[in-house]
C-alpha cells in the first residue's frame, strides 16, 4: 500500500521537529490537519484568519518551537502585511499553500488571488517551492522546512490544483 502525500508531509514535520501547527480549516489539507490533531507531540490552533498564524509561530519561535502555517492561496493575500515581520526580524516560517485558482477550478472568484499567489509571496520575500506532482511534496517540504530554519526565512511551498484536485461544484 502506498503512502499519501499528506502522510509524507507529516512525515516531513515531524522529521522537522514542528511542533506548532497553526491552520485555516481547508478541505485540501484536511487528512493533513487530522493527522496533526491526533498526535500529541503537536499542538494544533485553528486561526479564525491567516495572518494569526504568522503572529502565532513567530511567537513559537521566540519560545523556542517550531511550527508551520497550513493555508489556501485565497488565504494569502490576508498575511501579506503581516510578513513584514518575517522579513525584517528573521523569524522562519513554513507555509504550506494548497492552490485554487488553477487547474479545473469551477469557482471564477479563486482565479485571481491564485494567480497571485507567488507573486505576492516573492514581493514579500518569502521564498516559494512549487510541489505539483504528489511524488514531488515530501522532498520538497524537506528542502523548505530545511531553508526556513537554517537561514531564518519564510518559505512556502504551493501544493498545486492536480495535486490535491479539483472541487466539484454540485447543486
Amino acid at each position: 500500500m502506498s503512502i499519501s502525500w499528506p502522510d509524507e508531509i507529516f512525515a516531513e514535520l515531524h522529521a522537522a521537529r514542528i511542533r506548532q501547527v497553526a491552520y485555516v480549516p481547508d478541505a485540501g489539507h484536511s487528512q493533513l490537519i487530522r493527522r496533526c490533531h491526533a498526535d500529541s507531540s503537536m499542538h494544533t490552533v485553528s486561526l479564525t484568519t491567516e495572518e494569526e498564524g504568522v503572529a502565532m509561530l513567530a511567537g513559537a519561535w521566540l519560545g523556542g518551537d517550531r511550527g508551520v502555517l497550513l493555508l489556501q492561496s485565497s488565504g494569502v493575500g490576508n498575511c501579506i502585511n503581516m510578513l513584514a515581520l518575517n522579513q525584517e526580524c528573521r523569524i522562519p516560517l513554513l507555509a504550506l499553500v494548497t492552490m485554487r485558482g488553477e487547474w479545473g477550478e469551477f469557482n471564477p472568484w479563486q482565479a485571481p488571488m491564485g494567480q497571485a499567489t507567488e507573486p505576492a509571496l516573492t514581493a514579500m520575500g518569502v521564498r516559494v517551492y512549487r510541489a505539483d506532482t504528489p511524488e514531488a511534496i515530501a522532498e520538497t517540504v524537506r528542502a523548505a522546512a530545511m531553508f526556513a530554519f537554517s537561514s531564518y526565512r519564510a518559505v512556502a511551498v504551493l501544493i498545486g490544483q492536480r495535486v490535491i484536485g479539483a472541487k466539484r461544484f454540485e447543486k
